[in-house]
């Protein structure tokens, strides 16, 4: 994701802070798998709200730019980021979820909504306390856990605002009437946005789930029902289980700790003596993203590594180690592209800040001398 605003790719509005279009067909491509649903944007909508969120990136002209936190993300652990960027969701969100819930009509009437703050941070807690790690928790067994634990995701602000918000019509699908606004109706979807779209895009839930259309049938008695196959995109989630990153992110481990690494799976890029890196299987369009940034394309499944290509990668920010290494080792370790393994056995110029000039720092004699 860092990759694709650090290229120019992600566009949001200034107003609603929200992708463009284009910009969710961009990350339909670059995340791995694909979207949760062809033609439903859920992974692709949260990720820029999360990096405006997590000030990962910012809005600049209507495009997303990195910030100096961002540049110093990769160089950190995985998990750190990720855990930020959970809880900054949770306390700094810039969309009311609940909007995604576009069946439910009269939302942006005044007064109508309850502030997103406390809401978030019901969810959250539900999440860490009602959810045990590892252990597959169905989502009506969610809904009543957080019903007797008192988390309660309430998006409405009084009885009297209860009446705005309807289905198909203002007058006769209000939501007001008894019956109509139960728990898995309002507080039910807004949850499962919560976790759908964000804590499942964030990698700290697994999921299982099913097409939207006629999971869930607990709104169908309201009028005007009849007419809708579903309430929300988020219908189709069954059940989902908090993994190790996502105890980790909830604080309900102190540490986290990857599982092993798959037997028998091979790097799909390998570097040759002439610093050219061959991807015979090609790459995925992320991966070919990321290594454009530090070469060039040279042919079909080829990019070539040159001191024009990693120096033009360094003063677009695209390399991040900026603390200066006192040996050669230290420096191997903290280069971008060493840790992706393109420099092969090759050493980058390492920037170093000082004051209004930069010295970059060759430890390689080859590298210093090649034009």
């Amino acid at each position: 994701m860092l990759q694709s605003a650090a290229a120019g790719r992600l566009r949001c509005s200034d107003r609603t802070k929200q992708p463009s279009a284009a910009t969710i067909r961009v990350l339909g491509e670059v995340l791995i798998g694909g979207d949760l649903y062809e033609g439903e944007a859920v992974r692709a909508f949260a990720w820029p709200l999360l990096l405006q969120a997590g000030g990962l990136s910012e809005l600049a002209g209507g495009r997303l730019e990195l910030t100096a936190r961002s540049r110093k993300a990769p160089a950190g652990p995985t998990d750190e980021t990720i855990r930020h960027l959970w809880r900054r969701r949770l306390s700094h969100g810039v969309l009311d979820e609940f909007s995604r819930v576009e069946e439910v009509k009269g939302q942006r009437t005044a007064n109508v909504l309850s502030a997103t703050g406390p809401r978030r941070k019901a969810v959250g807690a539900a999440l860490a306390e009602c959810c045990r790690p590892r252990q597959w928790v169905t989502v009506d067994e969610l809904f009543e856990a957080m019903r007797t634990t008192g988390h309660d995701p309430y998006p409405v602000r009084s009885e009297r605002a209860l009446w705005k918000p309807y289905l198909e019509d203002a007058q006769y699908g209000s939501l007001g009437y008894d019956g109509h606004h139960e728990r898995p109706v309002l507080q039910g979807r807004y949850t499962l946005c919560v976790l759908f779209e964000y804590a499942a895009a964030l990698g700290l839930i697994d999921v299982r789930h099913i097409a939207p259309k006629g999971a869930r049938d607990g709104f169908r008695h309201t009028w005007g029902a009849d007419r809708l196959q579903r309430l929300s995109r988020y219908d189709g989630l069954l059940a989902i289980r908090l993994n190790p990153l996502g105890a980790y992110a909830t604080g309900r481990a102190d540490d986290y700790r990857p599982g092993p690494a798959p037997v028998g799976v091979r790097s799909p890029v390998r570097g040759l003596p002439n610093l050219d890196v061959v991807a015979p299987d090609g790459l995925a369009p992320s991966e070919a993203l990321l290594l454009d940034a530090f070469a060039t394309q040279s042919a079909d499944h080829v990019w070539t590594l040159s001191t024009a290509s990693l120096l033009k990668a360094l003063h677009a920010g695209r390399i991040w180690r900026s603390r200066a290494a006192s040996s050669p080792e230290q420096h191997r370790r903290g280069t971008a592209a060493d840790r992706h393994g393109f420099a092969g056995r090759r050493r980058l110029p390492h920037r170093e800040d000082t004051g209004f000039r930069i010295r970059a720092t060759c430890w390689s004699a080859w590298t210093r001398h090649r034009p």
